[in-house]
């Protein structure tokens, strides 16, 4: 299995797992129109992909629910750890528009109640001043997904304001202009980072352009380093990969990685330094190989996992990646 954004930053930008697979029947009640579902805007799930990869230069709201229906139609939604990109992406605008919040919820409906946890989610996510209150004026349109509802509104479900990460408070503190906490940190649970909420920072980077996304996904730079936890270590590799690749194709992107290099603890700088230079000096073969050379040998040495933490889908999701 290949992550979403993994493969859309490498450059190589192809539909998601689900559609890759082959387009999805039309849902009831829908008309094809040339090869299309006419209720879409969108003929395909790299459509959608394409539409989100350059949402950030030309932002264009009012077609953001014919996409996300246009994911759903084609599968991307199905599977949660293959959607992060499509959660940030909707929390990301949410969060650039948030006074039209309301009114891109309603727009979404009706949606695919299967798929409506993405919605949910996305909301939870967003960093909106009043994500609860939307969630909760949101609930009667999706009935099936009341307890996950229930879930973020009481905190029982951590969203993207606490990441189960070592950093130190501060890193944090200078985030919040960009993720508004309704509640301190520490009375909620924390969200275990794995390539889904890396696919759903560059979900909400790619919807909004803004630096603080970004600035988490660099935080996790260190774990490229990692040499005890195969988790991290994967998580750390696409970190640096994905920025690496994208950064080589956007000079924006660069420059903001340039300006992160700033007040960086010195473990994070090194490997932003060197993110940085593969970047600008189109090396991507050779971070490529030192990730695939790094998981390899953890692999090795790394004893059966415990249901407390496999970490197998993580190594196969990176090295599909990276492989490439």
């Amino acid at each position: 299995m290949r992550s979403v954004i993994a493969v859309l930053l490498a450059g190589l930008l192809l539909a998601s797992p689900a559609a890759a697979a082959g387009e999805q029947p039309p849902r009831p009640g829908e008309t094809v129109v040339a090869g299309a579902v006419a209720t879409d805007a969108f003929a395909s799930g790299e459509a959608v992909l394409h539409f989100i990869q350059g949402y950030r230069a030309r932002p264009e709201p009012t077609r953001v629910p014919a996409a996300l229906r246009a994911a759903s139609r084609t599968g991307a939604l199905a599977r949660p750890e293959a959607a992060g990109l499509h959660v940030g992406f909707l929390a990301g605008v949410i969060a650039a528009q948030p006074t039209r919040a309301d009114a891109l919820i309603a727009a979404l409906s009706p949606f695919p109640q299967e798929d409506a946890w993405v919605i949910i989610r996305a909301i939870a996510y967003s960093g909106h001043p009043d994500w609860k209150g939307l969630l909760a004026r949101s609930a009667a349109r999706f009935p099936h997904h009341d307890a996950m509802i229930q879930a973020y509104v009481s905190d029982r479900l951590p969203t993207l304001a606490r990441l189960a990460m070592d950093e130190p408070a501060s890193v944090w503190t200078r985030l919040r202009g960009w993720f508004r906490f309704g509640e301190p940190a520490d009375k909620m649970p924390a969200l275990a980072v794995g390539p889904d909420v890396l696919d759903t920072l560059w979900g909400i980077y790619f919807a909004t352009g803004d630096a603080a996304p970004l600035a988490r996904i660099v935080a996790l730079l260190p774990w490229s380093e990692e040499r005890a936890d195969a988790g991290r270590l994967t998580v750390g590799c696409m970190a640096k990969f994905t920025l690496a690749a994208n950064a080589a194709r956007d000079p924006v992107l660069l420059g903001l990685l340039r300006g992160e290099l700033a007040g960086q603890p010195a473990g994070t700088a090194g490997v932003l330094k060197d993110t940085i230079a593969a970047a600008e000096s189109i090396d991507l073969g050779r971070i490529r190989k030192e990730s695939i050379d790094a998981i390899r040998a953890l692999e090795k040495g790394t004893p059966p996992a415990t249901p407390q933490r496999d970490s197998s889908l993580w190594r196969r999701t990176v090295a599909a990646v990276l492989l490439r």
